[in-house]
């Protein structure tokens, strides 16, 4: 699953709609397999709990840069809530069942690649990438060794690459980000911490003028986060992952996912923009 979205995004990963029960069924080759099974086979509980730590993460900095030794247990204890796993994953998984329907095909061709040992071991890599870069300094030698291998013309950087431009990586990310920070700056917007009413338009001016750095950090993330994350692969491993973003099934599991992260995490942005107003405020989170 390589939509996983930088930290900074994170205020996303990005509409509403009518939610649906976590053991909605989907029907594949006439037996019933419920997102919960899909979720088990792309290994949902596990990224889920990496994203939690990310939140929680980023709910720290946010202290630090924002309103630095004022946020205390108070502080901790509402960004852990605004990250519950038992409300966010099953919003998610019915969200992603939504999305991608009940096509026996999409589904086949879905749980065929995460189910075979491939689609598994890359899975984990993902994972404990994502768990890695939560080290700042694991993140950075990860750019460098991404510059290195684009320097070098490693054969994996142009797998790589046309992974991106098959999945629209880049640009559903960059979207993506700014959707989540049109979301927090709306909510520190609604506590008055700007000592005055905001329009959205205001708010969607700052952060288009922000749009070509947050493109630049974007694909800068991506090369290293990729690179990372695919290094133990070898180069036909590797095309057999990109032959599946082009397959049918990865190109709607892969919009699939984007729908789902943006319903799922753009309220937790805005939530996140609504506490940090407030404790900036000194009132009561």
């Amino acid at each position: 699953m390589p939509k996983f979205l930088p930290r900074l995004a994170l205020v996303a990963l990005f509409a509403a709609a009518s939610p649906l029960a976590a053991e909605t069924a989907i029907k594949t080759q006439g037996a019933e397999q419920s997102v919960t099974e899909l979720g088990k086979v792309m290994r949902l509980e596990e990224l889920f709990e990496v994203l939690r730590e990310e939140g929680l993460d980023h709910g720290r900095t946010l202290e630090t840069d924002m309103f630095p030794s004022r946020g205390g247990a108070e502080w901790a204890g509402t960004v852990s809530r605004i990250y519950d796993l038992d409300r966010l994953r099953p919003e998610f998984e019915a969200a992603l069942a939504e999305e991608i329907g009940n096509d026996p095909a999409v589904l086949d061709g879905i749980v065929a690649f995460y189910g075979s040992e491939l689609g598994q071991r890359i899975l984990g890599l993902e994972i404990e990438a994502r768990r890695a870069f939560l080290d700042t300094a694991a993140e950075e030698a990860a750019r460098v060794a991404a510059d290195e291998a684009a320097a070098s013309r490693d054969p994996k950087v142009a797998l790589i690459r046309r992974m991106i431009e098959v999945a629209d990586l880049l640009e559903a990310n960059v979207a993506s980000t700014m959707s989540g920070n049109l979301a927090f700056m709306t909510g520190m917007a609604e506590t008055g911490v700007y000592g005055r009413t905001m329009p959205e338009d205001e708010i969607l001016a700052d952060i288009w003028s922000r749009e070509e750095q947050i493109r630049s950090d974007v694909s800068t993330w991506l090369a290293a986060y990729l690179g990372f994350a695919y290094a133990p692969l070898s180069e036909d491993e590797l095309a057999s992952y990109v032959a599946f973003w082009e397959s049918p099934a990865g190109q709607r599991l892969n919009a699939a996912l984007f729908v789902a992260f943006d319903r799922v995490f753009r309220p937790v942005s805005l939530d996140l923009g609504r506490a940090a107003g407030r404790a900036m405020l000194g009132r009561e989170i």
